[in-house]
């Protein structure tokens, strides 16, 4: 018998049309993100500052130990050509002793998740040296290695290198597991899952050791120009606070200060640029 009933016509399946968004929502975000990356750390410095004035004022400090804000000010207005250059002179021995110490740091992290022998040969080493007071190395390193940059840039390495090495070998040893069944499926070779998956995977926990080691940078070129040094802010803060110019010396601190919070600034606005599927892949407060 014949089928009379009218077929249903067929209903094309369309792709939903694209919800419009609105551009002004990005700028927005970004407006804000800049807004609070800038107005939040000013207000934190700008509460710190009062702080330290009121304390300051009502000399719950000894005058000849906390000196006004407005005295520090003027103590690096009157010398400002001096005071930078003294800035500049700890700016490159904190920027040469991070470089090798990350460079030397990496590598070594790479050989302790390559090899567990390598591990278990070095680790207890470097824990011991790591607990050892760096101030305590100073003397020595200047018996060692005479004045001048070597043992600052010594003591700037050895205060930078375990933080380093501690996060590269962490890194490299936890891969997610996922990934991990990944490149064993695709039968790649040591380099091709080192190149492609372990070490892109590391970078996240690689920039944590050297955010880190940075503010590390900044106080072993201070401790070892208080040791050995002929110039810099920590030879400028051993120099004026014995002559009891504590105003000068309180304006180099603030100046060591500054300088790490602009290196470690420029480092994480360096690992936003390197790493910017960290941000879309992660968990957000």
């Amino acid at each position: 018998m014949t089928d009379l009933r009218s077929p249903e016509p067929a209903v094309a399946h369309r792709p939903a049309a694209p919800v419009p968004t609105s551009g002004h929502s990005g700028l927005n975000a970004g407006m804000r993100f800049g807004l609070n990356g800038a107005l939040l750390p000013a207000s934190g410095l700008l509460i710190a500052f009062a702080v330290w004035w009121v304390t300051a004022r009502l000399e719950l400090v000894h005058p000849a130990a906390l000196p006004t804000p407005g005295s520090v000010l003027s103590a690096f207005t009157d010398k400002p050509d001096k005071m930078l250059e003294h800035a500049a002179a700890t700016l490159l021995e904190i920027l040469i002793g991070f470089a090798l110490s990350a460079v030397a740091g990496v590598l070594l992290g790479l050989s302790l998740a390559a090899s567990r022998t390598v591990e278990r040969m070095f680790t207890p080493l470097l824990v011991a040296v790591n607990a050892v007071p760096k101030i305590t190395l100073g003397p020595l390193l200047v018996v060692a290695l005479g004045w001048g940059q070597k043992p600052i840039l010594t003591m700037v390495f050895l205060l930078c290198f375990f933080p380093i090495v501690l996060s590269t070998a962490t890194g490299l040893t936890t891969t997610p597991a996922d990934l991990a069944e990944l490149v064993r499926s695709w039968n790649a070779s040591w380099w091709q899952a080192f190149r492609k998956v372990r070490f892109p995977a590391a970078l996240p926990q690689i920039f944590v050791g050297l955010k880190v080691a940075m503010p590390l940078a900044a106080i072993g070129a201070v401790i070892g120009e208080f040791q050995a040094g002929e110039g810099g802010l920590g030879y400028v803060i051993t120099q004026y606070a014995g002559m009891g110019d504590t105003a000068t010396a309180w304006a180099a601190i603030m100046l060591v200060a500054l300088i790490s919070i602009l290196l470690y600034s420029a480092l994480v606005f360096l690992e936003r640029l390197a790493l910017p599927w960290v941000r879309e892949t992660t968990s957000t407060r």
